[in-house]
């Protein structure tokens, strides 16, 4: 956001300012006061376990000019801090993103799926930022309060922006699509991811569907060629879609080869065709990208500069980030983890040329509810026609997933991320290539970690 007066702030999330000097100026808000910097308007939430009003004097100490709360109560007499008090700091939060989204006009790309939505975010982002000023998600702030954050980022300057948005429940995406306001809609596929709470892929792809009518006049819907729901998307689409694929669509990748350090092939668009490498390896990376391509072209971002760009993108947190350690070469996916993506994880490393043994180490996925079963049996199934050298399934939930594993040679069941550092401490040899995946909660990154420190 632009520097913009305290009072001006209070005005736009309809709060009342209580005291300070209304014509201070602001433009950076932070809701944890571990992060918050100098300057900062700090906004007070409220979570399951803590209230973000009990800090104000921390946020104050940190610098913070000016704080949003809804516990007039908190205020200190010898506070020098504006105070700007609402009703409620989360609703104040969304209200003042949607007032400030009004008043800005980047061209908006907003991603959503069941899978690849953070690395599709990422790759658009770096393909744009070859010819524009660009505001990006950072990292998965992508809900209901890390959308508004993400909104408030973003100045009057940036010419776009890549914003991504998720969801775990019914009726989540609609009231951020309605803050978004995108020109570009891409919807990367419809999976199994987070199940447990709508109870069917149909009930999931309602839910992401919500973004399509809110795609501004001129826009475009992207999606994939290879999805069973894109065609159900399209005929409900305001605006023109485009599809691209690995064998059909506007954009398409043929002659893939997955590299320890990465994945190159080429792109092929209205009957250009240009090399493109990728600093992540992996054939659902090259679809990931092309929708990035696709965004680019768009916004006039040419096929070739598109992937000359990509070949600089930074991804975000553990997904097959390649990491040496005691001559290992571990591929660590450990961010979070569904079926489709714990799959995809492991025919990618069943492709990537490796000197010594492969491991996959595969820890617990979340929210699959009645699938949860199914979705082990995938996984391991996948695993088995892999034919990894070591399958190594961390945590109690796992054990179907290494039951279905069960013609490979070397099929082991772990307890803890403990165990299986000192297992492969103990079984690796350098050259050796090891996969480690699981869903967020089950930290997998430890495995790693933990290796080292053997």
């Amino acid at each position: 956001m632009d520097l913009s007066s305290i009072q001006e702030i209070a005005n736009m999330c309809g709060g009342t300012l209580l005291k300070g000097n209304p014509h201070r100026t602001a433009g950076r808000f932070s809701k944890d006061t571990r992060t918050l910097e100098a300057g900062d308007v700090y906004v007070a939430l409220r979570g399951e376990h803590f209230d973000g009003n009990q800090f104000l004097a921390v946020a104050e100490a940190r610098g913070a000019v000016a704080a949003i709360i809804d516990d007039p109560s908190v205020i200190s007499p010898r506070s020098q801090l504006a105070i700007i008090s609402v009703a409620d700091s989360l609703l104040a939060l969304q209200q003042l993103a949607a007032a400030w989204r009004k008043r800005i006009s980047p061209k908006v790309v907003c991603i959503t799926g069941s899978t690849g939505k953070t690395t599709t975010k990422d790759f658009t982002a770096a393909v744009l930022a070859s010819r524009y000023s660009v505001s990006q998600t950072q990292g998965t702030y992508n809900n209901h309060i890390g959308v508004p954050l993400t909104i408030l980022q973003t100045s009057s300057a940036d010419e776009t922006a890549v914003w991504e948005i998720g969801t775990n429940h019914p009726g989540e995406i609609l009231p951020l699509a309605q803050l978004v306001l995108p020109r570009i809609a891409i919807i990367t596929n419809i999976g199994v991811a987070h199940i447990e709470h709508f109870g069917a892929r149909e009930a999931i792809a309602e839910e992401k569907g919500n973004l399509i009518p809110q795609i501004s006049p001129g826009g475009r819907l992207i999606l994939s060629s290879d999805d069973d729901f894109s065609e159900q998307f399209a005929s409900r689409s305001p605006v023109p879609t485009i599809l691209v694929g690995m064998d059909s669509g506007s954009i398409t990748a043929s002659d893939i080869k997955l590299r320890l350090e990465g994945t190159e092939f080429i792109a092929t668009s209205s009957g250009e065709n240009v090399p493109v490498f990728l600093p992540v390896s992996g054939r659902h990376m090259v679809k990931n990208a092309l929708f990035a391509l696709a965004a680019g072209i768009e916004l006039g971002v040419p096929l070739a500069e598109g992937a000359a760009a990509l070949s600089t993108a930074t991804l975000t947190g553990a997904r097959l980030r390649l990491i040496e350690v005691h001559g290992v070469h571990f591929l660590d996916d450990s961010y979070n983890a569904n079926p489709k993506s714990m799959i995809a994880a492991v025919e990618t490393a069943a492709e990537i040329p490796c000197r010594g043994r492969r491991f996959a180490v595969l820890g617990e996925m979340g929210e699959l509810g009645p699938y949860t079963q199914d979705g082990y049996h995938q996984v391991g199934r996948a695993t088995a026609a892999a034919s990894f050298d070591f399958l190594l399934a961390v945590g109690e939930k796992t054990h179907p997933l290494a039951e279905a594993a069960k013609e490979l040679q070397n099929v082991h069941q772990l307890a803890d991320t403990s165990a299986a550092a000192k297992f492969l401490r103990h079984v690796t040899k350098p050259g050796d290539l090891v996969l480690v995946k699981g869903s967020k909660s089950a930290q997998m990154g430890r495995v790693i970690e933990q290796f080292k420190s053997l």
